[in-house]
């Protein structure tokens, strides 16, 4: 009988091992896309095009993060502005995600900065972790910005998905940064898996999140209960606008609703796109999109008075 006993306990520890081996490794190692394959789906997609694009006055740039990798992207100065937008792609993506919405903060008088997350496109870095560490790069590229721009610019963030949940987590760390514009972005990164995992797997989420968790931990050193922009947002003054497709079933639309009435105090603006599924607010009504980020700019982000 103990034999029995121990051979199931073994058994048992080994599927949990499996188990928490092989959905570690889905969260912390999604399939990423290379830069060619993903401008090519821009291209396809309208999104950009690729003359354009080489035609830009830009500087390839290379960042190192605090955690010994480079981060590699393009800056695009625009004169002698004073203002930069730093934008961040989603997840599996890389800068040619970013290129779409660049358009329109060139046009305000941005300067902008694109780059590939960790794990990402061109970039460095073993794994993905939602922002426990690409918060921190994050924060490498706004100290890269102020060194090339001077002390006295301003420096604003756009992300999409991935990239929208990572600049929201980032603004709790850096007062520097002036504004924050999130697109579809999770508000907890433990609840988006439990519905991710219902959703795509049919998986209860006791015990499955604990034990993801926990190999996770051991493989990257990230919590996934500290990563939680809605509790990085309650704690900043910093404007920021949340946007999200109302159609979003990937991402759920109630994530951006409940961090927009997490703080009332807030200098915040909440943009519901009619029609978009997730990542496609501003394909779906791109000039709606314009006027909503033109609006939030305009009425919740205060520039001082060099900065045109």
């Amino acid at each position: 009988m103990t034999m029995i006993w121990y051979t199931i306990l073994s058994l048992l520890l080994i599927l949990i091992t499996a188990c928490g081996f092989y959905f570690s490794g889905i969260v912390i190692h999604p399939r990423t896309k290379s830069r060619e394959t993903t401008l090519q789906i821009e291209c396809e997609k309208g999104n950009m095009s690729p003359e354009a694009f080489e035609k830009l006055p830009k500087e390839e740039v290379c960042i190192n993060s605090q955690y010994g990798y480079e981060l590699h992207g393009y800056y695009f100065p625009n004169g002698n502005s004073k203002k930069t937008v730093i934008i961040c792609h989603g997840i599996t993506y890389t800068i040619f995600g970013s290129v779409k919405y660049m358009d329109m903060f060139m046009k305000r008088g941005f300067n902008v900065l694109i780059y590939d997350h960790r794990n990402h496109g061109d970039s460095g870095g073993s794994n993905t972790t939602f922002g426990y560490y690409e918060k921190y790069d994050l924060k490498s590229c706004t100290d890269w910005i102020f060194e090339k721009c001077g002390g006295d610019c301003t420096v604003g963030l756009h992300g999409e998905s991935m990239g929208a949940a990572i600049a929201l987590q980032n603004i709790a760390i850096d007062p520097r940064v002036s504004f924050c514009i999130a697109d579809c972005p999770f508000s907890d990164l433990e609840t988006l898996l439990k519905y991710r995992f219902k959703v795509k797997y049919r998986l209860p989420s006791i015990p499955a999140i604990q034990i993801t968790g926990l190999f996770a931990r051991l493989r990257t050193g990230m919590r996934f209960k500290d990563i939680s922009p809605i509790r990085d947002i309650s704690k900043v003054e910093t404007p920021v606008f949340l946007i999200h497709g109302r159609e979003d079933m990937y991402i759920p639309t109630q994530m951006s609703i409940d961090m927009y009435n997490s703080n009332k105090k807030a200098l915040r603006k909440l943009y519901l796109a009619p029609g978009a599924r997730h990542a496609e607010s501003v394909a779906v009504d791109r000039e709606g999109y314009d006027r909503q980020v033109g609006e939030f700019l305009n009425e919740k982000v205060i520039f001082p008075m060099h900065h045109p």
